[in-house]
């Protein structure tokens, strides 16, 4: 883990990149901050945190570390004692956690819950949606640490680098870290319901788009040729065919769409 900081001070914001080692984009938006050393009116703490599974270009060394909160340091697994560590050095820190994904190339932001502050600072971000787990949070660092996280784009694609630069010189904007205006958008808001399961098969299709509402009777993917059918409407989140092992994506329910009052400092 490699933690850095820009401004002088104790941080109470924290830009978190590296969780995965597969997903560089955080690494290298972190790394243009502290190139530019921007004048903050706040401390910024920067950490990139799984630096042993980032030089191996896989997504974790023995588990996946956003699930492994809140990790013990006497554990066996390199993650579940990073875990711990991180947890220790991100107490007190607002934190802001960038990601990739092979689902979806637009930028949004995913919550544990739709707080205050989360109604108030997703919708000054270039994110196209807001997310809330619900109930697939175990594990995962906001459980532990304020945080939101940010999908910047698709995995290792140089607009996720620019993506995740832009997000976090928003979310320091929107933080009161950096000066400039707060650009608001409306902002639609999803919670997760169900995980889409695969069957074993060799081959996968998704023939629906991420945050467009599924009918009940549509079909929504394929393995092997079989056709998955909605048994009710639902929009479909992180969705992709090879995206991960055992699940298509996530069935998610429409909750809200935010808006908040442009401001100008």
């Amino acid at each position: 883990m490699r933690v850095a900081q820009i401004g002088s001070g104790t941080p109470e914001l924290a830009i978190l990149a590296g969780v995965h080692g597969d997903e560089p984009c955080g690494v290298r938006a972190v790394e243009r901050l502290l190139e530019q050393r921007p004048a903050v009116e706040r401390p910024v703490k920067l950490v990139v945190a799984n630096e042993r599974a980032l030089e191996a270009q896989e997504r974790y060394i023995d588990e996946d570390l956003n699930r492994a909160f809140p990790g013990d340091p006497g554990a066996e697994t390199h993650e579940e004692q990073l875990a711990a560590e991180l947890t220790d050095e991100l107490e007190g820190c607002f934190t802001f956690s960038m990601h990739s994904t092979q689902s979806h190339s637009e930028p949004f932001a995913i919550v544990k819950s739709v707080t205050e502050t989360a109604r108030e600072l997703c919708p000054q971000l270039p994110v196209a949606a807001m997310v809330e787990t619900g109930n697939f949070s175990e594990g995962r660092l906001f459980t532990e640490i304020d945080t939101i996280e940010v999908e910047c784009g698709l995995q290792g694609s140089e607009t996720a680098a620019e993506n995740a630069y832009s997000l976090t010189r928003a979310f320091l904007t929107a933080t009161g870290a950096l000066p400039g205006d707060r650009v608001s958008r409306e902002l639609p808001v999803y919670r997760l319901i169900d995980c889409i399961w695969k069957d074993q098969a060799d081959t996968y299709e998704v023939f629906v788009d991420n945050f467009t509402r599924v009918d009940e009777g549509d079909s929504f993917a394929a393995a092997d040729g079989e056709k998955q059918v909605a048994d009710e409407s639902f929009y479909p989140v992180l969705m992709s065919a090879n995206g991960y092992r055992d699940v298509f994506g996530y069935t998610a329910e429409k909750l809200d769409v935010l808006s908040s009052q442009a401001t100008a400092d």
